[in-house]
């Protein structure tokens, strides 16, 4: 069955206004699971966003991935929080689509290897779109070109989340246009030597981003089996 799943581009906001959004969206759909009566209530929802430059560091990262003392950031207008998805350190910024499915996956697949694994793949299928090969890299979630060449991968999405009663929060950050000079200051997703890389930078050219999520959009809904609206 074709889930409907309500869409909305946020536009650029700070990461701190969106993530209370995704934690009232989240504790709303774990409320209506709590009862017996409302639990097939539920409501999935995809927010599209570019947040003000900002480092996000998972529950279990370490604080030395930032390689920036507080001041430092302070000087360079770059924000800073330790919240509560899986995974270490990583980047927003503008420029890049940060993907925040809110979605009840008992009305999916309640399983969140299939759930991760499905995530890349709607990327996987936009960077194809525009003839480039997407990949898994063992170990570690997101998407990667050439993952298994030695000193040439590179990340190009990175993905870390949060669940509670099978509803999601959190999700992926795939770069565009995105200034990559922010990943020289941390280690990103705490994995040493392996670089980051952009649409942009390997195309060699400035990217339309409205034209990519509407082909990440579709894409969503092909992997998921859903619709947008």
């Amino acid at each position: 069955m074709k889930q409907t799943v309500f869409f909305k581009d946020l536009g650029v906001r700070p990461y701190k206004e969106v993530w209370d959004l995704q934690e009232v969206f989240l504790k709303q759909n774990v409320d209506l699971k709590a009862n017996e009566a409302t639990r097939n209530a539920t409501v999935n929802h995809l927010f599209f966003v570019e947040h003000n430059p900002v480092y996000t560091l998972g529950k279990s990262g370490k604080k030395e991935h930032v390689l920036l003392n507080d001041e430092t950031l302070k000087e360079k207008g770059i924000e800073y929080f330790h919240i509560n998805r899986g995974g270490d350190i990583t980047f927003h910024g503008p420029e890049q689509i940060v993907g925040y499915p809110i979605f009840d996956l008992d009305k999916f697949k309640p399983d969140l290897t299939w759930y991760l694994r499905s995530l890349e793949e709607a990327i996987i299928k936009t960077l194809a779109e525009y003839g480039l090969q997407g990949d898994r890299s063992k170990g570690e979630t997101g998407v990667w070109l050439d993952p298994n060449i030695a000193g040439k991968e590179r990340k190009i999405c990175a993905m870390g989340i949060k669940c509670s009663r099978w509803i999601t929060m959190h999700g992926f950050a795939f770069n565009i246009n995105t200034n990559l000079d922010y990943f020289n200051y941390i280690v990103p997703c705490g994995i040493q030597n392996k670089q980051v890389t952009s649409l942009q930078k390997e195309l060699g050219r400035h990217i339309d981003i409205n034209e990519a999520k509407e082909k990440l959009k579709k894409n969503f809904e092909i992997v998921f089996n859903c619709e947008l609206k």
